[in-house]
């Protein structure tokens, strides 16, 4: 496998670049590199990246097509995407959420 760049943008705009092999669980590749895409209250008590709990939310700048229940629910209603049910792949963008638990969603238009 080939490594892959995605540039993560942190809650207050700071930005940095996670390199992981291309394929990599997204939230594997976050957490790796110290950066959580959990809330603050989900770091320590969580799913363990089962796609369950819904609280390792990112937004991407161009999320691929989904491949998982919560994910079809999340581009339909406006919801972050699960990192862990997404694949690193290189040039992606992500922003990670100021949450509590679960992000936000996004009204129309937004």
């Amino acid at each position: 496998m080939s490594d892959a760049t995605v540039t993560v943008e942190l809650p207050g705009g700071e930005r940095r670049e996670v390199t992981a092999s291309e394929g990599t669980i997204l939230r594997d590749a976050l957490l790796a590199a110290g950066l959580s895409p959990h809330g603050r209250y989900a770091r320590r008590v969580n799913c363990g990246g089962r796609g369950l709990c819904a609280t390792c939310g990112v937004r991407l700048a161009e999320p691929p097509d989904p491949d998982h229940w919560h994910d079809d629910l999340a581009d339909r209603f406006g919801y972050p995407r699960l990192s862990c049910q997404l694949r690193v792949r290189d040039g992606t963008t992500v922003k990670l959420l100021d949450k509590r638990v679960w992000g936000e969603r996004l009204s129309d238009g937004e």
